[in-house]
């Protein structure tokens, strides 16, 4: 990750726009940031990771307060940020949420927080081409493309101020949240609960069958009625169903017992019984026979009394017909005087005849008005047609109204049609001019858009070209200077050859040069001895030298081409300027495919115009025929309409209309009808009265009786003639039934006056049958105890059976899992997570003390240990220091404050390391540390900075915050940062 460009605007201390420059900040690898205290430099930070992360680290976070308070109220607050990560370069927008005045009267209203992820140079692969503009999306790219979270880039990348020095002095629990919040121990997390939801689920298995195996052993002892033993044993089992069965033999012995006596006290009561019903019913059958003769008389009387009701029966149907027959002649008479009022209700006194008297004249009456109804019948339809045809004649009328409105609406429309069709004939005309156009509007867009990605690469490739031809220049020195040292050494091993022959003369032996075998005075070796070895390296160093400055003035050349075609590209136009143009090409561009793209639109709207045109004129000329028509129905109608009138006039007299005097004749020989009916049933209900008040007398006499009133008081209910026959049967049936008992032989030598002990017999055989009874009850309650007490017993054996090897399992998986936890036999309380974490301490130890032993000059390391913590409490996280001028080692926490700076920045920086390769090892090009080089000595800082040298390494940039002003003179100061006397403003000021 590399950053390029931040832009922050009304931000924490910040009240106006401010841009920094990271590539030209970090053009030497490393930079400071300088500035007094309470300045605003962490805040620069702080807006980096807000832009990333939309957060700040450390307790600033807490407060989510990012906007200045002095920064103008139409001025937003807004951080951007333009970055590479693999390669890819992006920029983030983010506006946090705050408070603004509202636009439109008084007070504030919430300006929500927003965020936006634009690719520069195209999108990867699977992202939208747009960007990015919802705010978790942008927070999950973020952390997807740098491949960690917020917290390890603060421990990696940012290093806040106060905090990455709290990972030294951290107890145990509070380095471990800090290790699981960098490393990702989830899945070592699953295993640990893995095992304590297993051991809690097998737990409530194994209670659930514990608690199984208790019932079992409660329902058996209350089977059995017997108190459970505090310790139950398979002995007790068994000494329980020996007990039950004991039990029950007993049982079905009183059983036995009890039924035979009691099948005794059966038979005697039976036999009692028999012979007390022989008695009762002998004494019954006497009784009923007294009975029967002291009501003799009364029964003489019922049957003389049934008799009369008998012979009276027909008088008294006969008279009940005569009262019906007088009700009918009654109802004939109120009908005959209800049809009378009916005709002089509907019929007129001048159009009513002389009143007649008999029926025929009735019905004469009623034949002359129907008649003279009949003959208005034709006229009657004559004036429903006369109804009709106003109807038509109204409906003639609108229809006029209506087609001469349309004929109008047909004419203004059709006088509007032809100016759109002109209208719309020039735009289409337009449409295809821009249509022809558009193809060459497009290339000069293209044109354009190359020319000014051309002239926005020609800053980057002038920088590049400057860098070329500088790493040439270094290139030819160094070239120059390795060409030097090998002349020079050559000159050296001439100069010393002599030496280097006499450093091979043996005394005696002829010399290889001058063939004498004394030496008086061999050449002695100078200072400076060069061999053959330093020769022939120092010609492959100016050979390596020679070939980079050739590919430097390669790179040189490359370079210069690269920027020339770039330039005739641009065809000499600056960005900007063509900035403007392809805008305004583009604006253009789209113009003409607007205009393009409406133009089959336009073809069809013309061909609408003109079909309409002519549809409208067919139309116009058919409505002008249909109102020609219907103007002559209409005075056709008229005529007849005046004709008919007059006959109608004549026919209805002195009514509303025909049909209403063809109603009032109608209704008059309906009630003339009616009237004769009626008088004509009257008189026949008359007539019939009278010859069946002779019929009655007639039946009276008949049946003996001397006139119709003595003959109905001899009459009776149905009810009350049922009643004494059945009271008469019922005594004659009683009598035959008391002699047949008397008949009867078994009865023959009893004596009604014998008195039967029955109770005694009862009383004994109640108390047999209870007994036997409760025997029996007995018995079935000892046979159910005994089946259940053998089919629990069996059952509960099998459960703790069963129960062995789950109790086994149970405890071996306790073990585990208290040892996984760190509890039980683990004996340094180290769970699994912990462990794996220890590991990683362990790494980041080992990453961390090369640093510190060189910072430290040899003096400190870091030791971890995995030791358990105080009163059993969890180990393995404890990071102490061994101090080698005493061999001892003690707690980070004794330092002092320069130590524990070093401390903390060797610690977090071998902490970003094992983050980097755990995280997959990404390439980490820019570093923040902030505040701490204050509690430094001259000497130590020194080393620290050249540690910090040792990490521009590959082209990392590594940028201090501080306020020391000795880091001012030994780095480059390439941004201030500086605040208002009054304190209300933040300004920064580029070196």
């Amino acid at each position: 990750m590399r950053l390029h460009r931040l832009e922050l605007t009304a931000f924490g201390p910040y009240p106006r726009s401010e841009t920094i420059d990271f590539d030209e900040l970090g053009a030497d690898g490393l930079f400071l940031l300088h500035g007094d205290t309470g300045a605003g430099k962490t805040t620069l930070l702080d807006a980096v990771a807000y832009a990333l992360f939309g957060a700040v680290p450390g307790a600033r976070g807490e407060v989510k307060r990012l906007r200045c308070d002095a920064a103008a109220p139409e001025l937003g607050t807004e951080v951007v940020v333009e970055l590479t990560i693999g390669g890819q370069r992006l920029r983030v927008h983010r506006r946090p949420e705050y408070e603004r005045p509202k636009r439109r009267g008084e007070g504030t209203t919430k300006s929500p927080a927003k965020a936006s992820l634009t690719w520069i140079g195209g999108p990867p692969s699977g992202q939208p081409a747009e960007g990015l503009t919802r705010i978790d999306e942008v927070g999950r790219t973020i952390q997807r493309l740098l491949g960690m979270s917020a917290e390890q880039f603060f421990q990696v990348v940012l290093l806040p101020q106060g905090e990455f020095a709290r990972f030294l002095r951290a107890d145990t629990a509070e380095r471990e949240q800090l290790l699981e919040r960098l490393f990702d121990t989830g899945r070592f997390a699953e295993v640990e609960q893995w095992f304590r939801d297993r051991r809690t689920e097998r737990g409530r298995q194994l209670e659930t069958r514990r608690q199984a195996a208790r019932e079992l052993l409660a329902r058996l002892a209350q089977a059995a009625g017997m108190e459970l033993p505090e310790e139950v044993s398979a002995d007790w089992l068994g000494d329980t169903e020996e007990a039950v069965d004991t039990a029950l033999s007993v049982a079905r012995e009183a059983e036995a017992q009890a039924r035979a006596e009691r099948e005794r006290a059966d038979a005697e009561l039976a036999a009692r019984q028999e012979r007390a019903e022989r008695v009762r019913r002998l004494r019954q059958a006497h009784a009923e026979l007294a009975r029967f003769a002291a009501e003799a008389e009364a029964r003489e009387l019922r049957s003389t009394e049934l008799v009369a009701a008998r012979a009276a029966a027909p008088v008294v149907t006969a008279h009940a017909q005569l009262d019906r027959l007088a009700q009918q002649r009654s109802a004939a008479a109120e009908r005959e005087s209800a049809a009378v009022s009916t005709v002089e209700q509907r019929v007129g006194a001048a159009d009513r005849p002389a009143e007649p008297a008999r029926v025929a004249e009735l019905r004469e009456v009623a034949g002359q008005l129907r008649e003279t109804a009949g003959e208005l019948s034709a006229l009657v339809a004559e004036a429903e047609q006369q109804e009709r045809d106003q109807t038509r004649a109204h409906e003639l009328s609108e229809l006029d109204t209506t087609l001469r409105e349309r004929l109008n609406a047909f004419d203004d429309r059709l006088a509007a049609l032809p100016a759109r069709r002109t209208e719309l004939r020039e735009q289409l005309d337009a449409a295809a001019e821009a249509e022809a156009r558009l193809d060459a509007a497009g290339v000069k867009v293209e044109e354009l858009t190359e020319q000014h990605r051309a002239a926005q690469e020609l800053p980057e490739l002038a920088e590049a070209v400057r860098a070329a031809e500088d790493q040439a220049r270094l290139a030819i020195d160094e070239h120059q200077r390795a060409r030097d040292r090998s002349q020079e050494l050559r000159a050296s091993r001439l100069d010393g050859m002599a030496a280097e022959l006499a450093a091979d003369l043996t005394a005696g032996e002829p010399c290889t040069v001058c063939g004498s075998s004394e030496h008086p005075r061999p050449a002695e070796p100078s200072l400076l001895v060069v061999s053959e070895a330093n020769e022939r390296e120092a010609e492959q160093d100016e050979r390596a030298a020679a070939d980079r400055r050739e590919r430097a003035g390669q790179a040189v050349h490359e370079a210069q081409s690269r920027q020339q075609q770039m330039l005739e590209r641009a065809a000499g136009q600056q960005a900007e300027q063509l900035r403007g143009l392809l805008v305004e090409a583009k604006a253009e561009l789209d113009r003409l495919s607007e205009l393009a793209k409406a133009r089959t639109e336009l073809a069809s709207a013309l061909r609408s115009v003109e079909e309409e045109i002519e549809a409208r004129t067919e139309r116009r000329a058919a409505v002008e025929r249909e109102l020609a028509g219907t103007r002559a129905e209409l005075d056709t109608l008229h005529r007849t309409m005046r004709e008919r009138a007059e006959r109608l006039a004549v026919a209805r007299g002195d009514h509303p209309d025909v049909a209403a005097r063809r109603a009032y004749l109608l209704a008059g020989a309906e009630s003339y009808d009616v009237l004769a009916e009626a008088r004509a049933a009257l008189e026949e209900a008359v007539r019939r009265a009278a010859e069946q008040r002779r019929a009655v007398e007639t039946e009276a006499t008949e049946a003996g009786f001397p006139g119709v009133s003595e003959a109905l008081a001899a009459a009776r209910e149905p009810a009350r003639l049922a009643e004494l026959e059945r009271e008469l049967h019922a005594a004659q049936l009683a009598e035959a039934a008391a002699r047949a008992v008397l008949a009867e032989p078994e009865l023959a030598d009893l004596d009604p006056a014998q008195d039967v002990d029955i109770e005694a017999a009862r009383e004994r055989h109640t108390r047999c049958r209870e007994l036997a009874e409760s025997t029996v009850a007995a018995l079935r309650a000892a046979e159910r105890r005994a089946t259940e007490v053998t089919a629990l017993a069996e059952r509960l054996r099998a459960e703790w059976r069963a129960l062995e090897p789950a109790e086994a399992e149970f405890a071996e998986l306790s073990a585990l899992t208290d040892v996984v936890n760190g509890r039980g036999q683990n004996a340094r309380k180290m769970s699994l997570r912990s462990y794996v974490l220890a590991a990683r301490l362990e790494e980041v130890a080992v990453a961390a003390n090369g640093r510190l032993r060189r910072m430290s000059r040899g003096r400190y390391s870091f030791v971890h240990s995995d030791a358990a913590g105080a009163r059993g409490t969890r180990g393995g996280l404890g990071l102490d220091v061994l101090d080698d001028y005493t061999g001892k080692v003690r707690p980070a926490k004794t330092l002092s404050g320069g130590e524990s700076f070093l401390a903390s920045l060797a610690l977090a920086l071998g902490l970003a390391d094992v983050v980097a390769a755990e995280t997959g090892g990404a390439l980490l090009d820019t570093l923040f540390i902030d505040e701490g080089f204050g509690t430094l000595d001259a000497d130590a800082l020194d080393v620290v900075l050249d540690t910090l040298d040792e990490l521009r390494a590959g082209g990392r940039v590594v940028g201090l915050v501080s306020h020391v002003e000795e880091l001012r003179q030994r780095i480059p100061v390439r941004l201030r940062v500086r605040k208002a006397r009054d304190g209300s403003t933040v300004e920064l000021i580029k070196g």
